[in-house]
Parts: structure tokens; C-alpha cells; sequence
């Protein structure tokens, strides 16, 4: 359920109103970057996902069928935790299953098992036995895989494309105004390098197979950000065009 206005435990001073960015922002939830949907503190640099900003008690998943998943504001104990679908860092906002301590980021907790447009329809699996398109490898993470099966990504890969091009931009544009920052960094990175060179050896099927596979990394990423539609996939794809 949407509301125009709530208030939030985490950021009691001020409301947040809700809101629609193409501009990437990080969640001060669960630390994880976000796009499209939002809520916002109008006073504050303060942004919570959708699902971080009114999440859902306690969950269970089809992945772990045994499991009851909590909502918590932090993760449990005082260990490193990590999240069972993209294997990076829980540093703030969490699922968590008390029984079988596996721990879950709200936006990953959240993944459709289904993305389809009309055109490319991806499935969410826990494990595949086919190879990722960026890394090469196969298990690891969870994992969009398209019906045909020939369109593979990591949710874990997704987010180190988007890490790995934020930082190396925050890096070399430090400086910058931050009216010329939030211009630059709606770039997201694009596979077109990766897709071409894995599909290098059927040259007359390479365009195809490449604009494909590039629809279906836009709803990937866009799921993962926490705003799995038809509208920020195609701004996603604006993005990866300028690339």
C-alpha cells in the first residue's frame, strides 16, 4: 500500500512524502541503493525504499519454506551478516529468520519471482546450473534466468555493476556541483561488451540475442533497486544507452 505521507520510526523528526526519482539515491534503511520509488524527508537527506519505508512485519519466502522472516532495524549479535540472495553486507534494515539465521535485504526479501513485459519473461531462481552473463560462473547468488534459458545474471553481479560504476564515479568526480553529480551518476552500467563477447562465436545471432538479453538486464536491475516496472526499466534504459 502507497501513502502520499508517513511517519518513520527511523527519522521521527520530520515526515517523508512519498515520491517518484529517476536519480539513484541510497536507502538510509537498509544502505542499499534505490531508484524510482521513494519516500523522502523534504528538510533531510533522507530516502527510504518502498519496502523499507513500510515493510511487512514478518515474511516468508518460497526459497526457504521452513523459514519465518522478521522485520528488524538492525541485523542480530554483533558478527558480520550477510544477505542470502546477493551475498553482500547487511548493514542496516533486514529480514531475519531467528530459526535458521539466514537474513534477507528488504529489496532482495521483495524480488519478483516473475519479471515479464510482454516481450521477456524472467524466472527468480535460488540456484542455476547455467552461466552468468557478467561473471562467467555459475551458482552463487539468486538469479534471473529467461524462459529460454539463454539470458543468465547474478543478483549479486547486478549490484556490483552498480557499486562498482557509482564508486569509480565518486571517485574521479568529487568536486563536481551536485546538480552535475546527480546528472552523472544516473549512468548505469551497460553489458553490451560482456553480452557480445559471450555470444561472440554466432555472429549472425549476436544483435538479437544482444538486445534481448539488454531488456532483460533492465528489468533485472530495476528489481534489484527496488522498483521492478515497466516505466523505471525504460528510464534504466535510457541510462544504459548513454553508458
Amino acid at each position: 500500500m502507497k501513502y502520499n505521507e508517513i511517519s518513520h520510526f527511523s527519522h521521527p523528526q520530520h515526515k517523508l512524502k512519498f515520491e517518484y526519482s529517476e536519480i539513484p539515491f541510497k536507502c538510509d534503511g537498509c544502505k542499499e541503493v534505490g531508484i524510482g520509488s521513494r519516500y523522502k524527508c523534504a528538510t533531510c537527506d533522507f530516502d527510504l525504499h518502498m519496502h523499507c519505508a513500510i515493510p511487512t512485519p514478518s515474511i516468508f519466502h518460497p526459497f526457504y519454506t521452513k523459514c519465518s522472516f522478521q522485520f528488524l532495524s538492525r541485523s542480530p549479535g554483533d558478527n558480520p551478516r550477510f544477505c542470502n540472495a546477493c551475498e553482500k553486507d547487511i548493514t542496516g534494515f533486514v529480514y531475519h529468520c531467528k530459526s535458521c539465521g539466514f537474513d534477507l535485504h528488504p529489496c532482495c526479501a521483495k524480488l519478483p519471482m516473475v519479471l515479464d513485459d510482454g516481450e521477456v519473461k524472467l524466472y527468480l531462481y535460488r540456484k542455476v546450473s547455467s552461466s552468468c552473463h557478467r561473471c562467467g560462473r555459475k551458482g552463487r547468488s539468486w538469479s534471473y534466468r529467461s524462459k529460454c534459458k539463454k539470458y543468465n545474471l547474478h543478483v549479486a553481479c547486478v549490484k556490483e555493476m552498480l557499486v562498482e560504476t557509482w564508486h569509480e564515479f565518486l571517485g574521479s568526480h568529487g568536486n563536481k556541483s551536485t546538480s552535475s553529480r546527480k546528472l552523472e551518476m544516473t549512468r548505469i552500467p551497460s553489458l553490451k561488451n560482456t553480452l557480445q563477447n559471450h555470444h561472440r562465436r554466432s555472429k549472425g545471432k549476436v544483435k538479437k540475442c544482444c538486445e534481448m538479453a539488454g531488456l532483460a538486464v533492465q528489468f533485472v536491475i530495476s528489481a534489484v533497486l527496488g522498483d521492478p516496472t515497466t516505466l523505471i526499466a525504460g528510464v534504466i534504459g535510457n541510462f544504459m544507452s548513454r553508458a
